[in-house]
């Protein structure tokens, strides 16, 4: 498998390109195949070094903006949905390597299995080429998209933005419906929200808070964009 479009997508040569071919590596793909190495590792890696390079952006850009709003600014980045976006933008699901049955699934599309991907990817260009290029990495995917967030900092709690809007046009108050897969240590959370019964959106995300924000968001966009 070539991993140089992808190496020109990323912006970034790995002096090791297997450490890019054991990011691609999902799980699934490890049970049907003699590759013995999946890229949970990886990912957990690349996961701190996401949250570290993102808590040093936002302190360093955001000298007016208090605690609160720096933890609100470093959430709407570093979360599932958006490093699947992310991922999705570079075309990381063309690369990876799924077991039959997932790739069937359409798994090169799922959220969970894209941005755990990306994770892998951020945690192998740290142990290929160190700090600074791994931050480099993660500056130039993300941080336009923190500036985007900027203007919508009062809009990241979606769940009180959309109770507010919805009491505004003096509808009942939604409700949620949410469930899980996976392991207990690897969980996937999947969350409705419905108002009057009626469905307004779906969303999903590592816990179960994250899947309902997900869910709220995409309801609030719902009814803001009519």
């Amino acid at each position: 498998m070539s991993l140089g479009a992808l190496e020109k997508r990323l912006g970034y040569t790995f002096g090791d390109q297997e450490l890019l071919r054991r990011a691609m590596c999902h799980r699934s793909w490890v049970a049907e195949s003699t590759d013995s190495y999946s890229n949970e590792r990886l990912e957990f890696l690349g996961d701190a070094v996401l949250g570290w390079v993102i808590a040093d952006l936002v302190f360093d850009r955001y000298a007016d903006l208090a605690e609160g709003a720096l933890t609100d600014l470093r959430k709407s980045v570093v979360n599932a949905n958006a490093l699947a976006e992310v991922a999705a933008e570079i075309h990381i699901g063309d690369h990876l390597l799924l077991g039959r049955g997932e790739d069937a699934a359409n798994g090169r599309e799922k959220v969970s299995i894209l941005s755990d991907a990306m994770e892998a990817v951020l945690g192998a260009v740290y142990i290929d080429g160190g700090p600074t290029a791994v931050f480099n990495l993660i500056e130039r995917l993300f941080v336009q998209r923190l500036e985007n967030a900027i203007g919508m900092l009062d809009r990241l709690d979606y769940k009180s933005a959309l109770q507010e809007i919805l009491a505004q046009h003096t509808r009942p108050t939604p409700d949620y419906v949410v469930r899980s897969t996976g392991p207990d240590h690897d969980k996937t959370f999947f969350a409705k929200v419905l108002v009057a019964k009626q469905l307004l959106g779906e969303g999903q995300g590592r816990s179960k808070k994250a899947a309902e924000q997900a869910a709220a968001g995409a309801a609030f966009s719902a009814l803001t964009d009519d």
